[in-house]
């Protein structure tokens, strides 16, 4: 029987952090064992928010998100890993496809009104690209022929779109693309260093994987717990406190000694996390290790990704000349 085909991206963002790596990293790497999977580091989507400064960076942040990528497991000879806009027939498609989707379906994306938020701008204001991301993001997905997709909950709306555009064109033109189906994963909310809000980069609570032992303990170290816990003699509340979320992750077997020594105040918050930090670097020692080994390998990265968009530009030339052989395009 052959495997399902996962599609799956990443902005890029540079380094990978805590949230990163429990939230969506782990999964892709597990996948990779059921699964033939394509993972793409969507550096044309990233353009939609940012500031024409901060584009002439986006090579370097792709370097080394990547870099993490393969230093947490993913499989170049497994596993297809490419830059986005390195395949040109994603854009050829996307136009296409905002030919049969209409603008309704677009102004209607929750996410999209978020965003607009987000940036402080106007509904008229924002960049076609923010409106037309959902249809970029299944060009991403269907130009593979991906069947697979892994969505938290939250993000099955999103696919659903998705979905709705391929059955739109496969009505029009006939059947052509697979309708992609969400692989509900388990993404854990990551609560960042200061315990209010997701990690976030941008919000400067996260944790790097790539850091280094001690950078890993000092940022832990200013982590927020319980605030109710005033003074070291204080019984502790673990349920509130991000740091003890993370002990259930980098530090399962210890996780009911560290609860029963919080609550009964035979442990205060500094000595949580000074462990916390000794196993998140315990467990995380590996990956920098086979970091620190890809980093030296001159121009490996480059390579990964010159032979991942080789091999996913065949597969998208395939898909493209199908595509405009059932919309009376022909082809060159």
């Amino acid at each position: 029987m052959a495997k399902g085909r996962v599609f799956s991206g990443m902005r890029p963002t540079g380094r990978m952090h805590l949230g990163n790596y429990l939230g969506a990293l782990q999964n892709w790497v597990a996948m990779q064992r059921e699964y033939d999977c394509i993972y793409c580091a969507v550096d044309i989507h990233a353009l939609t928010t940012m500031t024409a400064q901060e584009t002439r960076n986006i090579g370097s942040l792709t370097h080394e998100m990547v870099l993490d990528w393969l230093a947490a497991g993913i499989d170049p000879e497994r596993s297809v890993v490419f830059v986005q806009s390195h395949v040109p027939e994603v854009a050829q498609l996307h136009t296409l496809l905002g030919m049969v989707t209409p603008l309704g379906w677009l102004m209607r994306v929750p996410t999209f009104k978020e965003k607009v938020r987000q940036m402080q701008e106007t509904e008229e204001s924002v960049n076609y690209g923010l409106v037309g991301y959902p249809v970029l993001m299944t060009a991403d997905i269907i130009l593979y022929k991906a069947d697979t997709v892994p969505v938290g909950e939250d993000q099955v709306p999103h696919l659903e779109l998705a979905r709705e555009i391929v059955r739109r064109f496969n009505f029009m033109f006939g059947p052509t693309f697979p309708e992609p189906q969400a692989k509900l994963t388990e993404t854990p909310l990551v609560l960042g260093l200061d315990g209010k809000q997701k990690m976030s980069k941008s919000l400067d609570n996260h944790v790097e994987l790539a850091a280094t032992a001690e950078e890993t303990r000092k940022r832990i170290l200013t982590a927020f717990t319980d605030p109710q816990r005033l003074r070291r003699t204080d019984p502790g509340r673990p349920w509130v406190c991000n740091v003890y979320s993370l002990h259930k992750y980098f530090n399962a077997e210890r996780t009911q000694v560290v609860y029963d020594e919080c609550t009964t105040a035979k442990r205060g918050c500094v000595e949580c996390k000074a462990e916390m930090a000794e196993a998140v670097n315990r467990t995380l020692a590996p990956f920098r290790a086979r970091r620190a080994e890809f980093a030296a390998k001159h121009g490996y990265v480059r390579e990964v990704l010159a032979e991942g968009a080789r091999r996913a530009s065949a597969i998208a030339r395939a898909t493209m000349a199908e595509v405009r052989e059932r919309m009376g395009l022909g082809n060159p």
